[in-house]
């Protein structure tokens, strides 16, 4: 595997390398050795895929709360998608900065995404499948999130958003003091 930085602090494109011959090909999508030694979160304790019928459906921006905050490994395993990480640590020398990445089942590409940061994704094609593995198990609660077109954030969405949940249609602006919600 390729493990190659974002622009964003400890956001990472994870590369397979596929092995191919007459029966088709082989690639290895997760190391514990190899993650590791990236000093990459390696225990996962619950893993989920969203399925998104149609182009132009958005989710997000999420994230957890303090104490309930996940590293989220990410890979769009069917279609494409535009994924936007948001890093919220006041404290990362790239803190309200995003990165978008496109992921897609051609390029088998896998985003990895650290703790207190947000996270959303705009559907590039329809029926497009998207994978989670967290380090953390999702607390319905703890769920919070920003507007995906937050001026803190200046996010260029590369097609138009047809399909949003009310949810995520409604979620608070960036509070402008900086302090994340509780």
């Amino acid at each position: 595997m390729i493990f190659t930085e974002t622009a964003l602090k400890d956001v990472f494109l994870i590369d397979p390398e596929p092995v191919k011959d007459e029966r088709g090909m082989f690639m290895r999508i997760w190391c514990e050795r190899e993650f590791k030694s990236h000093g990459f979160q390696t225990t996962w304790v619950q893993s989920s895929v969203s399925v998104n019928t149609l182009k132009g459906t958005l989710r997000g921006l999420h994230y957890q709360s303090a104490s309930h905050e996940e590293v989220k490994l990410v890979r769009c395993t069917a279609g494409a998608i535009y994924d936007v990480v948001v890093d919220l640590r006041p404290a990362s020398p790239t803190y309200c900065q995003h990165v978008g990445i496109t992921l897609s089942a051609g390029n088998r590409r896998a985003v990895y995404i650290p703790k207190c940061c947000a996270h959303g994704f705009l559907t590039l094609e329809g029926n497009s499948e998207v994978s989670y593995c967290m380090s953390e198990f999702h607390v319905p609660a703890s769920a919070r999130g920003f507007q995906w077109d937050d001026s803190a954030f200046k996010i260029a969405w590369p097609a138009p958003i047809l399909v949003m949940s009310e949810r995520d249609r409604t979620w608070p602006e960036f509070p402008k003091n900086s302090a994340l919600p509780s």
